[in-house]
């Protein structure tokens, strides 16, 4: 599901289709009979508890302003049928008559109201409001969400400021509500069944550790919140591993920004490197250029890539948004590198041997560092990897559909991720540096080998298998590897998932081929993957 008129990421209209996708999605997997339908349905109520309240208290007060005051009655009357279904959901279980009845008519209702509001309600609200509102509203809607009960209360007021009181009150009985019935630790995992059991462990970990929406809240509020680091280290302790990977040495240093400030970089050394001056890998990590930094990221990656390479890998600690918005991590990943080559020698590395590669934002941020370079008349990284990339500002492909409702990762929080990143700045996802999709033949035949890993339960990933094909259509030596029942986030779990080492000996057989190693790569030849 996606408008057919265009939008920005924190727009109303935009949020709202996002939240559909995720819904569309899980009735799918219902419809299909796979995954755990009690959960599915649950999740599905909490998402449009939350949803119909933004709408009823943002949205609809304003339909009425503008003349829609027919749309408005129409939605009113569907939301309070979608409310009274779910109350029914709530109080039966799958396999039941009365169930089975209600979701039938939960989606009929969904698909009916989804229709309208997205072919004609919303144009005509974008049209009538004024675009230049929806990004205001969008933060309304999402704080908005915050506010919301988290089950559906069909006698609540139905809009305006007697419903936000409601709301505020009927809040704290349904988290009790929720966390007493164990409804709170399931709302953050993937249901669909399509996921591996070890993938699977990983995201009901983290769903476990009861993680708020990352996708609502304010980004100091979500970098508070356990994210992929935190569920590996769950899923380690309940198998009695110890952790992190040991590795020669960890040690941060502080180097030079690219506005003139300084940032830490993470310098990860294997065990007796000796006096031997070895490969130098610059890994950078994800987070959507908003949540994370080298200390709650994972760290596992580097480590592994460092152990199974014999490389020194360096991780910089870029700036993220909204503090400082796109370009400032890009700008500061290239001052790293810059003064990685300038200090090579300081680091024990050995200038002619430089690889770059990176997850998710930092998968983008790879091969846009590289072009910078090359245009720029300077030498460039011998290798490139790109971990499940964003490689484009716009939702694209099939997987924008089909995993609409992934975890950690979804449609709505990768929306939320740009709305931060790029704010204020309505054409920053045309900018090179983001839309490698439209780099041209030539842009495309300066990057050096290149790896892409691309994963099944992940709305990156159709752009990422475009960008593979771009790049060998355009000449260069480009490897893709899919990896299918595994999710975003998944290549720094290799200590319990065995695609996540696979994919990591992957990446380092990648950058040993074009980097050489101080001594041969551990473990033998992945198996699982998929070439492309």
């Amino acid at each position: 599901m996606a408008l057919d008129y265009p939008t920005l990421p924190g727009d109303i209209d935009h949020l709202i289709a996002d939240d559909h996708a995720i819904v569309e999605r899980q009735f799918q997997h219902l419809e299909a009979g796979r995954g755990n339908r009690r959960v599915l349905v649950d999740q599905i109520s909490f998402e449009l508890a939350l949803h119909a309240f933004a709408e009823e208290t943002v949205l609809y007060p304003i339909w009425t302003e503008i003349g829609m005051t027919d749309e408005h009655d129409d939605a009113e009357h569907e939301h309070q049928e979608i409310k009274e279904t779910l109350v029914v959901l709530g109080r039966t279980e799958p396999g039941e008559q009365e169930f089975e009845q209600a979701l039938t008519k939960l989606m009929q209702v969904v698909r009916h109201h989804v229709d309208d509001e997205e072919k004609e309600e919303l144009p005509e609200f974008r049209q009538k409001a004024g675009p230049e509102r929806m990004a205001q509203l969008g933060k309304e809607f999402l704080a908005a969400k915050r506010m919301a009960p988290t089950r559906p209360h069909p006698n609540a007021p139905s809009e305006g400021v007697a419903e936000k009181i409601a709301g505020m009150l009927a809040k704290p009985l349904d988290q009790v509500r929720d966390m007493l019935e164990g409804k709170k630790k399931e709302m953050a995992t993937d249901a669909s069944g399509l996921l591996d059991p070890q993938a699977q462990a990983i995201v009901d970990a983290h769903s476990s550790l009861g993680p708020l929406p990352f996708e609502i809240l304010e980004p100091d509020q979500a970098r508070k919140q356990p994210g992929p680091k935190e569920a590996v280290q769950k899923v380690m302790a309940d198998k009695g591993l110890e952790g992190p990977e040991p590795v020669g040495s960890v040690e941060d240093i502080v180097i030079p920004d690219a506005a003139g400030g300084q940032m830490r970089m993470r310098v990860y050394k294997p065990k007796d490197a000796g006096a031997e001056a070895l490969p130098v890998i610059m890994w950078i990590h994800g987070g959507g250029w908003v949540l994370f930094d080298i200390d709650d990221h994972y760290d596992d990656s580097c480590r592994g890539l460092t152990n199974k390479t014999g490389a020194i890998v360096v991780s910089p600690d870029y700036r993220r948004a909204p503090e400082a918005v796109f370009p400032a991590s890009h700008d500061d990943v290239l001052a790293a590198y810059r003064w990685t080559v300038q200090h090579i020698a300081e680091l024990g590395g050995d200038p002619t041997r430089i690889g770059i590669g990176g997850e998710s934002v930092g998968g983008n941020m790879a091969p846009a560092t590289v072009l910078q370079l090359a245009q720029a008349g300077e030498p460039v990284p011998s290798a490139i990897v790109s971990v499940y990339p964003v490689t484009t500002g716009e939702q694209f492909g099939e997987s924008m559909e089909d995993a609409a409702d992934g975890r950690p990762l979804n449609r709505a929080l990768l929306s939320w991720m740009a709305m931060h990143a790029f704010e204020g700045q309505p054409d920053a996802a045309k900018d090179p540096r983001i839309d490698l999709l439209g780099w041209s033949r030539e842009q495309l035949a300066l990057m050096p080998p290149t790896l892409v890993i691309t994963d099944e339960r992940d709305v990156l990933r159709s752009q990422g298998q475009q960008f593979a094909e771009n790049l060998e259509a355009a000449g260069v030596a480009t490897t893709h590897r899919y990896y299918a029942g595994v999710m975003h986030e998944f290549f720094g779990a290799a200590a319990v998932l065995d695609k996540a080492e696979q994919a990591q000996q992957e990446a380092a057989q990648h950058f040993v081929r074009a980097l050489g190693a101080a001594r041969p790569a551990v473990g033998a030849t992945p198996s699982g993957s998929t070439a492309r």
